[in-house]
């Protein structure tokens, strides 16, 4: 459960932020959005806040388990120069962490394979967010299992007002 909690993981705005490289991003910038699990219990909310006159762009979830503490995690979004992307670092409460990179698509952003890692834990994931008109995303989360990719979630995340 832990590996999922992470991956769900998956507010001023700054101008410079969205026309310079990280513009793709822009969108989720300033807003908090929250979606609720297959199981109808657990929830993950998202804020997105951009810091550092907008070179990066912060993400703080929370996963929310009735009964259970919660899954804390914080994504931060940069350019790579040297890679010439968008890059991200994620940690959460548990010990995880991972890095990779993430593409602009036509509806949204994709985040190519990548590892992620947490003590006695270790798995390869890849995500696609897909903008569902100006108040929401689909967030949809895969693992690898040998040779195949096996949906771990499939959510949409709507704005908070």
């Amino acid at each position: 459960m832990k590996i999922i909690q992470c991956l769900a993981a998956l507010a001023g705005f700054s101008a410079s932020a969205a026309d310079g490289p990280l513009a793709p991003i822009s969108f989720w910038a300033g807003h908090c959005f929250k979606g609720t699990f297959a199981d109808g219990k657990q929830t993950d909310q998202h804020c997105f806040t951009w810091v550092y006159e907008g070179k990066v762009l912060r993400d703080r979830h929370v996963v929310n388990n009735p009964g259970k503490p919660d899954y804390i995690g914080e994504t931060v979004y940069y350019w790579d120069p040297e890679a010439n992307k968008i890059a991200f670092l994620y940690y959460e409460n548990a010990g995880g962490i991972s890095r990779g990179t993430a593409e602009p698509s036509a509806d949204g952003m994709i985040f190519p394979a990548t590892k992620y890692a947490a003590p006695g834990e270790a798995m390869t994931y890849r995500v696609k967010w897909t903008r569902q008109g100006d108040q929401a995303y689909e967030a949809w989360s895969e693992a690898q299992a040998g040779d195949k990719w096996v949906t771990m979630f499939k959510m949409t995340l709507t704005a908070e007002k």
